[in-house]
């Protein structure tokens, strides 16, 4: 089957361990690329803590689209037109943060080019940095210095609160704000409807792709949506064992170039060693 369109997860699906996309899987990519797939770019990230992938992907040349916020946000990287973006106001902002405050827990959001945060020593703050590479300001004044709208907001912290806050939070924030975890530590605080099936759902009906030709790869239970829409759905061998079963194929981890095997037998068609 030839496919048309390859949506990848970032961070434990396209990069390795070190935050970094590995040659043989930038070469496949390129490949395929060059055979006229789309590439699709869909992650809980901030807009520009994506950039520099989809620079180094050469996703202009390419038709190539960016899902930030976990598809809060689409944006044609051609022309770097936002074509679709879902957001959050001060009242939800409020709640989000008197919330986190009270259980003792940071909240950050993303402005301009860096990372706003209510505790800039934190350590799950200083790795959310360290995955976008974004600068971090410390703001001691949280919801009247923001600059509103905002896509998403993320409260980071050890997994046991955290988990607590979610459960507390899906209940008193119900049908304003939906709140899930990406990872352990990170909560995020999306708008309601906010999910990477329902994003790409909408990008596939303007460039008119059946999702019957979509290839989606991810590691988290936030892919699950739009591993299990479509057409192949894709789970790396990191990915958690739920996540693993509600998949039609599992691929190698995100350290032994998972994404670049899944692309050299699906759509390269390639005979190699795996």
């Amino acid at each position: 089957m030839k496919y048309k369109m390859l949506v990848l997860d970032l961070d434990g699906t396209l990069t390795n361990n070190y935050k970094e996309i590995t040659p043989r899987t930038k070469e496949a990519l390129m490949q395929a690329q060059a055979k006229g797939v789309r590439v699709v770019l869909a992650s809980g990230r901030p807009t520009y803590g994506i950039t520099p992938i989809a620079n180094e992907l050469m996703l202009t040349n390419h038709g190539g689209f960016i899902l930030a916020f976990n598809g809060g946000k689409i944006i044609d990287y051609t022309s770097r037109e936002t074509v679709f973006e879902q957001t959050i106001g001060k009242p939800e902002v409020e709640a989000l943060y008197n919330a986190a405050d009270k259980a003792g827990l940071a909240i950050l959001t993303y402005q301009d080019y860096g990372i706003v945060t209510t505790q800039k020593d934190n350590n799950y703050v200083e790795h959310e940095a360290f995955i976008n590479k974004l600068p971090v300001t410390q703001c001691d004044n949280f919801v009247e210095d923001l600059q509103y709208p905002i896509n998403k907001c993320l409260i980071v912290g050890d997994p046991t609160p955290l988990h607590e806050l979610e459960l507390q939070l899906s209940k008193d924030l119900f049908g304003q704000v939906e709140v899930y975890r990406s990872a352990g530590f990170f909560l995020e605080c999306v708008p309601p409807g906010v999910d990477k099936a329902k994003s790409l759902e909408r990008l596939l009906a303007m460039v008119n792709i059946d999702k019957d030709d979509v290839i989606a790869v991810g590691d988290g239970f936030n892919d699950l949506s739009m591993i299990e829409y479509a057409g192949l759905g894709v789970a790396m061998d990191n990915a958690p064992g739920e996540v693993k079963s509600r998949a039609n194929f599992v691929t190698s981890s995100n350290d032994e170039d998972g994404v670049a095997k899944v692309i050299e037998k699906f759509i390269l068609e390639l005979d190699v060693e795996e």
